[in-house]
């Protein structure tokens, strides 16, 4: 007698399961999310990861590592949500459209950039928030998140708390499709699993890979979603960064080609392993949902 593949898990479990992996990754790495942004704002020569650190603590204190800390762990528990639970929508949603049974490494690569894209419209108010407040040259400016909230609509209307908008599409767009995209190729990849405990590994080992190569992917993108969003638009002046695009082009030309990659270095050791934690207490919280549910979930 064959056997019966598993029904696919509500709607609701995929969004609990993101929501609780998000916590937990930005709790762990938060820190350095604020020396990655630090670092992409400045037009000086890097001070590199530890340089950064040492200068943060030093002349600001170890509470400034933890600076803006409140919008992403508020944006998190939906941001992951929505990741998660897009891509297994996107997925389902490709699966039937193409008229395939299983998922394939196109099919990965293009759900996951369907679900950055997604995201994407969630995040941008939280990450403009977290950007002016890990900014030293503007946290000063604000008493906290919601100050800046309040600050941003009274001067730049409500449109401004979608200042990046475009930049943070692609910036999710490229991550999420190289994330999704090679955790199916690194677990095809992988030996099966004989238990829990190598199912648990296969899903970090996949999970750190895709997390590395989604950021190797972003980071010129978010590099320039951050000069954006920092920057209050005023009315009447251009701004000196404003399309993804020719930003690109702007800053390689005034600062060189490694610029896209100010604060790579922190990033990918916040993403990679990030990614693996991330890809780990997902697949571990659904596997609760499943034995939770019982047949046919099993």
């Amino acid at each position: 007698m064959s056997e019966q593949p598993k029904k696919p898990l509500p709607f609701v479990a995929n969004f609990a399961a993101g929501a609780i992996a998000g916590v937990s990754e930005i709790l762990t790495f938060y820190p350095l999310d604020v020396v990655k942004t630090r670092m992409q704002l400045s037009t000086q020569k890097s001070q590199g990861l530890v340089g950064s650190f040492k200068s943060i603590v030093r002349e600001e204190g170890v509470g400034r590592l933890y600076r803006g800390l409140v919008p992403p762990l508020l944006l998190e528990a939906p941001k992951r949500a929505v990741k998660f639970a897009a891509n297994d929508f996107w997925g389902k949603t490709y699966l039937d459209l193409f008229g395939e049974k299983k998922m394939n490494q196109q099919l990965s690569i293009l759900t996951g950039c369907s679900a950055g894209a997604t995201e994407s419209f969630v995040v941008v108010p939280f990450e403009l928030v977290k950007i002016r407040l890990q900014d030293k040259a503007s946290a000063s400016l604000y008493s906290g998140p919601m100050d800046v909230v309040r600050q941003i609509i009274k001067k730049e209307g409500l449109l401004g708390m979608y200042n990046g908008m475009e930049s943070t599409f692609w910036r999710h767009l490229w991550w999420n499709g190289g994330y999704f995209g090679c955790i199916f190729q690194v677990r095809s990849m992988l030996p099966e699993p004989k238990n829990p405990q190598q199912t648990l590994l296969n899903n970090f080992i996949s999970g750190c890979v895709g997390g590395f190569v989604g950021t190797a992917l972003n980071t010129p993108f978010d590099m320039v979603k951050s000069r954006i969003q920092s920057a209050p638009r005023i009315a009447g002046v251009p701004p000196k960064y404003n399309w993804t695009y020719p930003s690109l082009v702007l800053i390689a030309r005034e600062e060189g080609l490694p610029a896209l990659y100010k604060g790579f270095v922190p990033k990918v050791l916040r993403l990679a392993p990030g990614g693996g934690v991330l890809l780990l207490v997902v697949e571990f919280t659904l596997g609760v949902f499943r034995q939770a549910l019982g047949p046919p979930y099993i």
